[in-house]
């Protein structure tokens, strides 16, 4: 029952002591197998995995049969670059696509970008159109209240 537990991480001073109880334990079996010769024949058993049904009386040579070695943490290369998946790699092309279309586009180089400062520039001068007509009846609303004041 391990639902709702957090993840317990170890540090790395308890994982070096637990590395050198390992290598000292490795060490006094090396020792120890020297001196019996029993022993010796079951290494040599341990580097097989056990073999089910017809298998131990029959060779088989599947191409396609990946078997499955346990590494040690001694031997695990945590430096190795790590190869990533299709789907990662795929991902990582698109951001990089999606950043260079954008700084493309912020330097207005793309179809797109022209065209938004195509319609800017358009929408700028109706502006200023609008804003130049404003101004002008402003202006003569101004005259002709002053015509009609002094026509008082």
């Amino acid at each position: 029952c391990l639902i709702g537990r957090g993840k317990q991480f170890s540090n790395p001073e308890e994982i070096d002591r637990q590395m050198k109880a390992q290598r000292e334990k490795e060490e006094n079996e090396g020792a120890e197998r020297g001196s019996s010769s029993e022993s010796e024949e079951e290494s040599s058993s341990d580097d097989e995995p056990k073999k089910k049904g017809i298998e131990g009386l029959i060779e088989i040579e599947n191409p396609n049969r990946v078997s499955q070695k346990s590494k040690k943490v001694v031997e695990i290369d945590v430096n190795a670059p790590k190869e990533l998946s299709r789907r990662e790699r795929e991902e990582i092309e698109k951001q990089k696509a999606k950043e260079r279309y954008m700084k493309l586009h912020l330097e207005g180089k793309t179809d797109q970008a022209r065209a938004d400062l195509a319609r800017l520039a358009i929408i700028k001068k109706q502006r200023e159109d609008a804003a130049r007509k404003r101004d002008e009846l402003r202006k003569g609303e101004k005259k002709e209240a002053e015509e009609a004041k002094s026509k008082r």
